[in-house]
């Protein structure tokens, strides 16, 4: 026996109906050189319908892959949902890959336009001779640096002069795919995810649940997190279904600009990588700002310290640590502390929420022996890879580029090391690739990275695996302190730091301070560099 439900499709298009009809005076703001621009769900929803005449008008067909090389601005919002309501792919390029990964992903998803940010063109001219499944740049504000070696291009208001307001969107079955984004390739070529519109539906509703973002209509969201980055966390799809007011920060990323956006327009989320934050916990412990509308930052991409989000709920800021990656669209666990830690003490609280949590409605998981293959006990001290799956989960790469070694058995390999207690709450020790082996031992280089950056000094730290005779692996630490401290810290207080708190065959066997830690296109510690930089370094 069949339910008798109606088959309705999960489509983009209705999260663009829904936005422009019941939430039409709700506002997105994009903050610029001058003054903010601002406009409402209504406008967009036009504009979004001139943009698909456009498209379609310049030869975009269905299933077409339209690229974006931008920033989170109000225009890219417009082809977040221009592109996949009419049946083509919208295909989000990370603005800082280095070159050769670009032009091997632009080819290998054979983008037919690419739209441009105009101060970003420089970087797209040096690649265009090598591009030749484009045929046209559309360039979204002037481009003060360009030489015009973007060709043929148009600019991005005088494409879309003229065309008519209204378009009669495409019945479209909900497998068909909306959006692709492409891994951030630390290890080998990148490798392309494909979004259905199906997948990203249900992800945007799992944005919105309670134990999700609970994202709503009296929200204001900023999502700092990059629109090329996993689709802002899901953000900006989530928003147009509940009418979520969306402030963009543009390409103005500093702390202190951030910190203003957020206090002018109210705004009551935001989300990004840790990095994000640290910058504006620095900034808070020196400078004044209201930010008393921000109900919550969602933080992800890499581990969160402890010290992070006990200096930001000083600042009465609740940090929440979320979880997930390009595959997962990204939401796949949340860090709320639940009902069974509701009358523990505030020092448990907060290891809870350093934690990553529950993971999310409908995703399952496991945590499996890398060596047996065998599931773990939930027992808190296990450690295994955490593998996932659920409807928003992919199940390939694109052209399969590596799936045999991600995808086992319907599972996706996150390459993740994780324990699990015995409520199902998660926490992540480590990549699989980051573990320090030492003397048959596994040391977590995100453990002792969130023990040195709870000392008061330091600003960020980032602890890698160094060649040793003895030992196979020992762990490196490298540590940036906090500018007022540059002249003030050893390496002796920060032994003393975590001598009470690490085993001391997991220490690390040197600790060196740096200028900068590098990091990667989406914004986490670049360990790859740092392994490079220091594989020869003399230990003890």
């Amino acid at each position: 026996m069949q339910g008798l439900m109606m088959n309705y499709p999960l489509t983009l298009q209705h999260a663009f109906t829904r936005a422009t009809t019941i939430f039409s005076r709700n506002t997105i703001v994009t903050q610029t050189e001058g003054e903010p621009h601002c406009y409402t769900y209504k406008e967009w929803g036009e504009r979004v319908m001139q943009l698909a005449n456009a498209l379609r008008q310049a030869g975009v067909q269905q299933g077409d892959r339209v690229a974006t090389f931008g920033w989170n601005t109000y225009r890219h919002f417009e082809l977040y949902y221009a592109v996949p309501c009419m049946g083509a792919v919208l295909h989000t390029l990370n603005i800082r890959l280095f070159v050769d990964q670009l032009l091997y992903i632009i080819n290998e998803a054979e983008d037919k336009f690419i739209f441009v940010d105009g101060d970003l063109v420089p970087l797209l001219e040096k690649l265009a001779p090598q591009l030749p499944s484009v045929q046209l740049y559309v360039i979204m504000g002037e481009a003060p640096y360009g030489t015009g070696a973007l060709q043929p291009a148009v600019d991005y208001e005088a494409f879309l002069a003229g065309q008519p307001a209204v378009y009669e969107w495409p019945q479209l079955e909900e497998d068909t795919a909306a959006a692709m984004c492409y891994t951030s390739g630390t290890t080998g070529n990148p490798k392309g995810v494909v979004y259905s519109h199906r997948s990203i539906f249900l992800h945007s509703l799992g944005v919105c649940l309670a134990d999700g973002m609970g994202l709503c209509e009296q929200d204001v969201a900023l999502p700092v997190v990059p629109m090329f980055h996993a689709n802002a966390w899901g953000i900006p799809h989530a928003a147009a279904f509940t009418g979520t007011s969306l402030v963009f920060p543009g390409r103005f990323l500093d702390p202190a600009r951030l910190a203003r956006l957020m206090e002018s327009q109210h705004v009551t989320i935001s989300a990004g990588v840790p990095t994000i934050w640290i910058g504006l916990l620095h900034l808070l412990e020196r400078e004044q700002y209201d930010l008393s509308a921000l109900r919550a930052i969602y933080c992800g991409g890499s581990a969160a310290p402890r010290s992070l989000i006990e200096g930001l709920a000083r600042k009465g800021i609740n940090l929440l640590h979320a979880w997930g990656m390009t595959e997962t669209s990204p939401l796949a666990s949340m860090a709320r502390p639940r009902r069974l830690q509701a009358e523990q003490s505030l020092d448990e609280l907060f290891r809870v929420k350093a934690t990553q949590g529950t993971i999310s409605a409908c995703v399952d998981f496991r945590v499996v022996d890398m060596e047996t293959g065998q599931q773990v006990p939930w027992d808190g001290r296990s450690y295994g890879e955490l593998q996932v799956r659920g409807p928003w989960v992919a199940r390939a790469y694109y052209k399969d580029t590596g799936s045999a070694a991600r995808f086992a058995d319907g599972w996706l390999r996150t390459g993740d090391v994780a324990v699990v207690d015995e409520n199902g709450m998660l926490q992540l020790v480590d990549r699989t690739k980051d573990l320090v082996k030492s003397g048959g031992e596994w040391i977590s280089s995100v453990e002792l990275e969130g023990l040195i950056m709870g000392h008061p000094k330091v600003l960020e730290a980032c602890v890698i695996g160094v060649p040793h005779p003895k030992w196979g692996e020992r762990p490196l630490a490298c540590v940036v302190p906090k500018p007022e401290y540059a002249d003030q810290i050893t390496t002796e207080e920060l032994f003393e730091h975590l001598r009470p708190k690490v085993a001391k065959w997991a220490l690390p066997d040197a600790i060196i301070f740096v200028e900068a830690i590098p990091k990667t296109s989406v914004g986490k510690f670049d360990k790859k560099v740092l392994r490079q930089r220091f594989e020869t370094y003399p230990l003890d």
